[in-house]
Formats: structure tokens, C-alpha cells, sequence
């Protein structure tokens, strides 16, 4: 075992995607051959909430139309990152999407929801 802390909390190294996020990629990568978004970059932008706090949201997306969002993945969410996206979309004018992935027994997909200064 490595002597990474991050690792033996279950966190993969950065610039590593977990499975769901792998997913999601798949997901960007299909609206972009549709036009849907003009590009999108695992952890391509990090953001600097505080003096000694940043914050790497999963996904930079630009739509087609040129609009750019954060989009963080999850299975599921603890408080600390709701908080970091919250504090993140009160200082910076991009728009923030917590995407979750739905369970197939309620019929899979994203759960999609904006999170507002």
C-alpha cells in the first residue's frame, strides 16, 4: 500500500477517473459528436476558493453556444463537496452542475442540478 493518504480513503490519484466519471466522459463525449458542446476537459481548470483552498472541478464543459460550466460527478455527495462547488459558484460567473448517476432501478441516466449563488 502506498503511503498516499488520499488512497486509502478510496480516492483515485489525480487526473484518474473513477468509474462513474469514465461514464460521464462517455456521456460529454456523445453530446459533443452531436454539437451539443463544443468541448469539455477532465479536471482542465482550477479554481482558487481561498488563500490555501482550490478547488478542480471534475469536468470544464463549453456548450456549443458558448456558455462554460463545472460539472462535479458523484455517486453521491458529502457535505464538503456541496460546500467547495457552493463557495465556487458564488465567486466565479460559471455556471455549476452536480451530476449524479441514477440507479438502473430508477431508470439510470444523470440527476442533474444547478447549484446557484
Amino acid at each position: 500500500m502506498s503511503g498516499n493518504g488520499d488512497l486509502a480513503l478510496g480516492r483515485l490519484p489525480a487526473g484518474t477517473m473513477n468509474k462513474t466519471e469514465a461514464a460521464y466522459a462517455v456521456e460529454l463525449e456523445a453530446r459533443k459528436q452531436a454539437g451539443e458542446i463544443a468541448w469539455y476537459a477532465f479536471e482542465g481548470v482550477k479554481l482558487k476558493l481561498a488563500k490555501l483552498t482550490t478547488y478542480s472541478p471534475d469536468f470544464a464543459v463549453m456548450r456549443s453556444d458558448g456558455l462554460l460550466e463545472m460539472h462535479e460527478v458523484k455517486g453521491f455527495y458529502r457535505d464538503d463537496a456541496k460546500v467547495k462547488v457552493k463557495v465556487a459558484a458564488e465567486k466565479f460567473p460559471f455556471r455549476f452542475l452536480l451530476i449524479r448517476k441514477q440507479a438502473k432501478k430508477r431508470g439510470g441516466g444523470w440527476d442533474i442540478e444547478e447549484v446557484t449563488p
